[in-house]
């Protein structure tokens, strides 16, 4: 059984399930507790306000892998713990805090959020905190060269997805004149190094970027884009989350000048409700085609694996009928993809009482599984490998060749575009 808590409620969790035992079972119980196996915490710490749909789909697609392992490890219960840092990294070093100072925490799973994990990565590492990420995207986040590295990404990595999105815009697009809009923030700063050391040699000149604060307003954004067109861009590529995407695009939308300006977006606008405010017909206006990984559970021939798990999140989530039911896929995917990794690694390992030489035990056997691991991505060989400043993709499942452009569909689910 997975018991899953809010924030701050494990203890009290346990209090009241032990207090009910021993109501109703009276000394039955005591014995049943004493010898009933202590949980394992993972906590997961997302922004569960403002981007809910990442969240949640992070939470679910770890639940089925560990449905798959009957949900639990080494004979010990799994208790998934949430934690809610709304976007704000402050609040995700407190949640930080939490996990680190629960004595049964074995690791933390991180949300779509890369700031919180560019500012405090230092502090992540020296707490020897394992930290697995299946959204969160900035380049610095895995690459700490002061001394063990905890943090593991099965994701999309910006120093390949600069790559990427650069190739399409050139190759795809046509683009001649590419202009930059970015989120002010660590994960903006990290795309335009990656996306302008893509472009170098390519192009006559660097890409001019702009700027955007989150929450920016419609208004704000009506100028920033009308300077954009008047500065002879012939496409646009946008680095931000959903929110804000979806205020940035509307308002393109209202300007005539911009229907001939392709959009092309990171994938922050699939963390949230993006596709449900931005409709189908402003979205083809605006010729929009954003990154992924290249697995879609919409694909027309499902592998045996994809098609058990698809199975399985329809028990399990009765809202969920197909693939298309399925919010911000990546998430789901990834954190299932990395749950499958955690599992293996984990029946590598002997688990004991104390959790900092667990911990230990798995950050050594994720850097060295020996077998292959078949996951919804891909079967992954040897995901990870011990990291120095001479192998930085070391904690790095996922390559270039694992990314590709992807669009909404007009029933708002994501269809992938040709391979690259």
């Amino acid at each position: 059984m997975v018991w899953l808590f809010a924030r701050g409620s494990a203890a009290r969790a346990r209090k009241v399930r032990c207090l009910l035992a021993i109501f109703l079972l009276g000394p039955w119980a005591v014995a049943w507790a004493s010898e009933s196996p202590a949980p394992i915490h993972i906590y997961l710490d997302a922004d569960r306000t403002h981007n809910q749909a990442s969240a949640i789909a992070i939470e679910r697609g770890l639940q089925v892998a560990l449905d798959e392992a009957d949900n639990q490890v080494q004979g010990r219960p799994v208790a998934l713990v949430t934690t809610d840092h709304r976007g704000n990294s402050l609040r995700a070093k407190r949640n930080m805090e939490q996990a680190f100072n629960d004595p049964s925490t074995l690791l933390v799973m991180a949300g779509m959020h890369s700031p919180p994990l560019i500012k405090y990565r230092d502090y992540i590492n020296e707490q020897q905190m394992l930290t697995l990420v299946p959204w969160a995207a900035g380049g610095p986040i895995t690459r700490y060269s002061k001394g063990e590295n905890w943090i593991f990404r099965l994701s999309v990595d910006d120093t390949k997805a600069g790559q990427r999105l650069a190739a399409y815009a050139l190759t795809d697009k046509h683009c001649k004149h590419p202009h930059l809009l970015l989120e002010r923030t660590p994960w903006g700063a990290s795309n335009q190094k990656s996306l302008t050391a893509a472009f170098q040699g390519k192009l006559p000149i660097e890409p001019p970027t702009s700027w955007f604060n989150w929450e920016v307003s419609e208004e704000s954004a009506r100028i920033m884009l009308r300077s954009i067109v008047n500065s002879q861009a012939d496409c646009l590529i946008f680095v931000g989350n959903a929110r804000d995407g979806i205020t940035i695009m509307n308002a393109a939308h209202s300007l005539a000048q911009w229907r001939t300006i392709p959009v092309i977006s990171h994938w922050g606008i699939t963390g949230a409700d993006f596709s449900k405010r931005v409709p189908h017909a402003t979205r083809e206006a605006l010729d929009l085609s954003f990154l992924q990984t290249c697995f879609s559970f919409n694909a027309p021939d499902l592998p045996a694996r994809a098609q058990k798990v698809l199975n399985l999140a329809s028990t399990r989530y009765p809202g969920i009928r197909s693939g298309k039911d399925i919010q911000a896929p990546a998430g789901f995917i990834h954190a299932y993809d990395l749950g499958r990794l955690l599992l293996t690694a984990l029946n590598r390992i002997s688990l004991g009482d104390d959790m900092p030489t667990n911990r230990a035990a798995l950050r050594r056997a994720l850097e060295n599984l020996p077998t292959p691991v078949e996951g919804l991505v891909k079967t992954y060989q040897r995901p990870f490998a011990p990291f120095s400043h001479k192998a930085p993709d070391a904690h790095e499942a996922l390559g270039l060749d694992d990314l590709c452009m992807a669009r909404y569909t007009a029933d708002n689910s994501i269809e992938l575009l040709a391979s690259p």
